[in-house]
């Protein structure tokens, strides 16, 4: 994608020229990846972008050669990393986030996971201040209007009905920032929440359900109406706790991937590609049938990503990763020779750029994986909107770019124009 609008690249805003060169992959679905692509960032932001012979002439800073340029990736459903959890632990937080965009996320919603009131109202108070000075790219609420049966790795008593009061009561606290909220298609006072959602510009996504398909589809044609398009709509981890896909009993699943198809970018479809969640057969299929405008690949992350294994916490449950598979560990009391079945997976350890990585060895094109998790997730929550757009490499967004190697290992991430990692050299030539 090429500058929208002329620029003098012989003063190019700001300090800090920063110009790179090789395979470009913008992120915008459709754009074609450019073999021989230019990036030149200054001031933070992307000045120009596009093939390297259609750079304006009088440019003469230095130019590094790369392997391969990419958008830094946007997870809008993450729990931490690096040990640290996002809570109400601001510093802990920070260097969860700070994790992340070390491995190529640049942009990060911090998600909160079922508690009681008061806890998730010290979460948002804390949290809500590092959306304002943009360490965070937003809140999302897992929970807590969800369903007890497909709890997965929540507390079971941290969830409740649906309480708009509750609701309004944090989107309050949240002053803007909470940008997601995951709820049951079956929780009372379902349509009052979703129109609270919209109130406040909140992605309702469907998730931790036992719905059918006939309450799913309901819930999505009540909200249509005479007057068009009613906002966006996500799907949590689709698959993932909810029914499965069955040829007699078709679920929330089928519903929601018709949804996604009919309306790309309506229906966006959260996919966990970490090999652990889902089976390669299923991301490749949903990846044929609703394209990447309607995917939204994600980590859900949890504190052991970017760790060894052992022992963690998940709100407040215990967590034992063993082989980088997260699990709710044994419950305590619970004797060594106790035959047990496993805990449910308790969130991932894997980062995006990984999930990006195993997509493309599953045969996904390169570009849908990549726009799957920078522009279609950024879009989703409105992040490609206002003064600091982020989910594409394009003119005048902020200048968030990775550096990596063919075989998508991370070289270098660059958010806002600055390195978040000591350069990577072992990876790739990056001479001029």
């Amino acid at each position: 994608m090429q500058a929208e609008r002329p620029v003098d690249l012989a003063n190019p805003s700001g300090g800090g020229v920063v110009g790179l060169r090789g395979r470009l992959v913008t992120g915008v679905p459709g754009d074609p990846v450019i073999d021989d692509g230019t990036v030149v960032m200054a001031g933070g932001t992307i000045q120009w972008c596009g093939p390297t012979s259609d750079l304006p002439a009088g440019f003469d800073a230095d130019i590094r050669r790369v392997p391969l340029i990419l958008p830094g990736l946007v997870d809008v459903h993450c729990h931490g990393a690096g040990g640290d959890t996002f809570s109400a632990d601001a510093e802990g937080a920070r260097r969860a986030a700070g994790h992340h965009a070390a491995e190529g996320t640049t942009s990060v919603l911090a998600s909160l996971v079922s508690a009681p009131s008061d806890v998730l109202l010290e979460q948002i108070a804390v949290l809500r201040d590092l959306v304002a000075d943009g360490t965070l790219a937003g809140l999302h609420l897992e929970g807590p209007f969800i369903t007890k049966s497909m709890c997965g790795a929540q507390d079971p008593a941290a969830i409740i009905d649906g309480d708009p009061a509750l609701l309004k009561q944090w989107l309050e606290a949240g002053r803007g920032t909470v940008r997601s909220l995951t709820l049951a298609p079956e929780t009372p006072h379902f349509a009052e929440l979703v129109q609270l959602c919209r109130d406040y510009g909140v992605v309702p996504s469907l998730g931790h359900t036992n719905a059918t398909a006939a309450q799913t589809r309901d819930v999505l044609a009540a909200e249509g109406g005479p007057e068009g398009d009613p906002g966006p709509w996500s799907a949590t981890h689709l698959f993932n706790r909810m029914p499965a896909l069955g040829h007699r009993a078709a679920g929330p699943v089928a519903v929601m991937l018709q949804a996604a198809e009919q309306s790309p970018g309506h229906m966006v479809l959260e996919l966990i590609a970490d090999g652990v969640h889902l089976d390669p057969e299923i991301v490749r299929m949903v990846f044929n049938l609703v394209g990447p405008r309607s995917i939204a690949l994600i980590t859900d992350a949890m504190a052991a990503a970017g760790m060894s294994d052992g022992h963690y916490t998940l709100g407040s449950l215990d967590v034992l990763v063993h082989a980088r598979v997260a699990r709710l560990a044994p419950a305590r009391g619970a004797h060594a020779g106790d035959a047990e079945e496993p805990g449910a997976i308790a969130g991932a350890t894997s980062f995006l750029l990984e999930n990006v990585r195993r997509c493309v060895e599953w045969g996904i094109p390169l570009a849908d994986a990549v726009a799957a998790a920078s522009s279609t997730p950024a879009r989703l929550m409105g992040l490609d909107r206002g003064a600091a757009r982020v989910g594409a490499i394009a003119a005048g967004y902020r200048a968030d770019v990775l550096v990596a190697t063919e075989e998508l290992e991370l070289v270098q991430a660059y958010r806002a124009g600055t390195p978040q990692t000591q350069e990577r050299n072992d990876r790739a030539d990056s001479s001029v």
